[in-house]
């Protein structure tokens, strides 16, 4: 693939201020990282990019979700800190709740 090519297929993927690979999502950030990564997908779902705009935009992409994950593990850590700080040892894991109250057709957040 050419520069410019490239270059245009760059251009026209979603692109924002998230982080580059590799790279932490702050808190600051963390909500547009979210929305870039829906832009991505939308966009790949449309079905209009060539096979190297769909393989960057899902490199990008799992750049962006590995990133957020962190975030969110970040902040359940901080979490659990301040409610041990608290004295409310009994911590339930989120993720575990919600797979025990969603139905089997429900997808989880």
């Amino acid at each position: 693939m050419t520069a410019a090519k490239k270059k245009t297929a760059t251009a026209n993927g979603p692109k924002g201020s998230a982080p580059e690979a590799g790279s932490p999502v702050n808190r600051h950030n963390f909500e547009e990282s979210m929305a870039e990564l829906e832009r991505l997908v939308t966009h790949m779902e449309q079905g209009e990019l060539s096979l190297e705009e769909m393989l960057e935009n899902f490199e990008r992409g799992m750049a962006l979700s590995k990133a957020c994950r962190q975030a969110i593990d970040e902040a359940e850590q901080r979490v659990r800190i301040l409610m041990e700080k608290e004295g409310d040892q009994a911590v339930e894991p989120f993720r575990e709740h919600l797979s025990n109250t969603a139905r089997p057709d429900e997808e989880l957040p």
